[in-house]
């Protein structure tokens, strides 16, 4: 039985992962890390304190585990990047090397996250293509890209078995956004349901890729799960589910609340916004192992919806 460690398991995205992996492989065989106090979530099972920055404490760590995969999910996201940029580049340069070391020396398959934040203003914005102008402006985008390169190398020059997808705009409620442009689409539920009102920092036409957690939970482990022959593209794959704007999502909220009320007040992050494509071409993914979404915009504004209703109403 593999033995699978997540770093960065209390963030968005690292909570429902966490979750599902230890769904399929037992709650003893996923040990979850983080800087951070273990979220109530992921609380029942092992969890580790871990800064992936000290080389010789993930070394430690993979050794007690005896670990044979990693899914490597630490990462300072766009906005908070762009406000402390040095730290940004360290972090997520930094704690990629040491992982993708680890491969190297006998971590069996390692799992990192790239981006939409790899593509820039000179990207096409329209279906975007897997191999394309790569301009990043932000330092999340060009620390993204820059791991992307690093993945390929150590493949290729390692042996090192590196998967990836670029995840575009990350949508659920089990835990709270984590600083990303995209985190309005999260935000705007809360909103609906607890206040009734909501200043959105984008525009309301500003059309962006977007996808439910449930599918970037089934996409990683997908591609994951896929035999290696399968997995054709070492740096990073292009993934699609939905692509929304504000007014768009809104739309939808507003049919189950008909009082609420939006407000566009667009800040620092509607030029990230405007320099991210529209839509992605996913044609490779789908093909090489087979990737499919489940959730159109009308299923994921329900799911959300239903869910932090529940969870909400109760809290009160």
């Amino acid at each position: 039985m593999d033995k699978i460690l997540v770093i960065g398991a209390c963030g968005q995205l690292g909570t429902e992962l966490t979750l599902k992996l230890r769904e399929l492989f037992g709650t003893e065989n996923v040990i979850a890390s983080d800087l951070r106090e273990a979220a109530d979530l992921i609380k029942d099972g092992p969890f580790e304190s871990l800064d992936v920055m000290n080389k010789e404490a993930l070394d430690a760590l993979i050794a007690k585990h005896q670990i044979t995969q990693i899914y490597h999910l630490a990462a300072i996201l766009s906005a908070k990047g762009e406000q402390n940029p040095k730290f940004a580049w360290d972090l997520n340069m930094t704690s990629l090397l040491n992982v993708l070391e680890a491969g190297k020396n006998g971590v069996s398959k390692i799992y990192w996250p790239s981006s939409i934040a790899v593509f820039g203003p000179g990207t096409p914005k329209t279906k975007t293509p897997q191999n394309t102008v790569m301009d990043p402006n932000t330092v999340y985008g060009i620390s993204k890209l820059a791991g992307e390169r690093w993945c390929e190398w150590y493949h290729q020059k390692h042996g090192v078995d590196v998967r990836s997808i670029r995840y575009p705009g990350l949508i659920g409620y089990k835990a709270q956004p984590g600083g990303g442009t995209t985190d309005y689409a999260v935000d705007i539920f809360w909103k609906a349901i607890l206040e009734g009102n909501y200043d959105c920092f984008l525009k309301e036409d500003s059309l962006l890729p977007m996808m439910y957690m449930d599918d970037a939970v089934k996409a990683t482990i997908d591609i994951m799960q896929a035999d290696a022959q399968q997995v054709k593209v070492r740096s990073s794959y292009n993934v699609s589910a939905i692509s929304f704007s504000p007014a768009m999502i809104y739309d939808e909220i507003v049919k189950r609340y008909p009082d609420f009320k939006i407000n566009y007040a667009p800040d620092f992050r509607q030029q990230i916004a405007d320099s991210w494509p529209n839509s992605i071409d996913d044609t490779e993914a789908r093909s090489d192992w087979q990737w499919k979404p489940d959730f159109d915009l009308k299923k994921m504004v329900d799911t959300m919806l239903d869910n932090l209703e529940s969870i909400l109403v109760t809290a009160k």
